[in-house]
């Protein structure tokens, strides 16, 4: 079983790429609705809040975790391998830095994300432990979560937002563009009509899938395909559940979804 966690519902971009490249495994996702956002949390804070998820997820049988919050990953990811040293763990920050590195030809690669992901530096200091002579240019784009989450994908608005926040890293030259938060691939279609066709995305959801796979097919201990069919081998809980979180799942897996709620308590 493979366990997913966000900081809330975001993260479902990333199971939705599970699914796809391993159609035959069970998933468990946990979204901490109620403790939701991260991005405004101290580092300690999100560290507990990693650890608490992950041991929810591992109570209830994963056998390996995806960590799919750029918050938790710029901030947690070696508390979580400290404290669970067995677990493989897996993150959206180290393959989307690797892929953006094979993507790029003029060595200038763009960033958007939270002001969490952004500030934390963790992309400059992997690409410069990488690559120095890779120039990152990132760019916070704080309006785009809460416009995706509204519903808001075609609106507008949120396109001449886009197109706002793209203009400085287009002026810099950039010829790769990391989407920094697992939310922006409902948009993906809009950024890369704004970024043009030039500029290539790199989306988190799908290098981590692709990393979990890689690592599935070359590890057999954890190799343990489950008959499931799609409509079966998915669990999604949350800290907290209304009725427009259940409207957000359905929008970033594009099928119904139940979602189940747990009390930390």
């Amino acid at each position: 079983m493979i366990g997913v966690f966000d900081s809330g519902l975001g993260g479902l971009t990333v199971v939705k790429e599970i699914l796809k490249n391993l159609p035959h495994y069970k998933i468990i996702y946990f979204g901490d609705t109620a403790r939701t956002p991260y991005g405004t949390k101290s580092a300690e804070t999100v560290t507990r809040y990693a650890i608490e998820n992950t041991q929810f997820l591992l109570e209830r049988g994963a056998k390996i975790i995806v960590v799919a919050c750029h918050t938790v990953s710029s901030t947690a990811i070696p508390a979580l391998k400290a404290k669970f040293f067995e677990v493989p763990f897996f993150e959206v920050v180290t393959p989307s830095m690797k892929r953006a590195l094979k993507l790029t030809k003029n060595k200038k690669i763009g960033l958007i994300g939270t002001r969490t992901t952004v500030e934390s530096n963790i992309y400059d200091k992997l690409f410069k432990e990488a690559n120095s002579e890779i120039k990152l240019y990132s760019n916070p784009t704080p309006l785009l979560v809460p416009l995706i989450e509204e519903g808001w994908v075609n609106k507008p608005e949120t396109r001449k937002i886009v197109k706002k926040y793209l203009i400085s890293l287009k002026m810099k030259g950039i010829d790769t563009l990391i989407l920094g938060c697992t939310h922006y691939p409902l948009i993906k279609k809009l950024i890369q009509e704004k970024a043009g066709k030039r500029i290539k995305l790199v989306d988190p959801s799908e290098e981590v899938a692709i990393e979990v796979k890689n690592f599935l097919e070359n590890h057999g201990e954890f190799k343990e395909k489950l008959s499931f069919n799609t409509e079966q081998n998915l669990e999604i809980y949350v800290s907290d559940i209304t009725i427009h979180f259940a409207k957000i799942a359905q929008l970033f897996l594009g099928r119904r979804v139940t979602l189940k709620k747990i009390n930390w308590e």
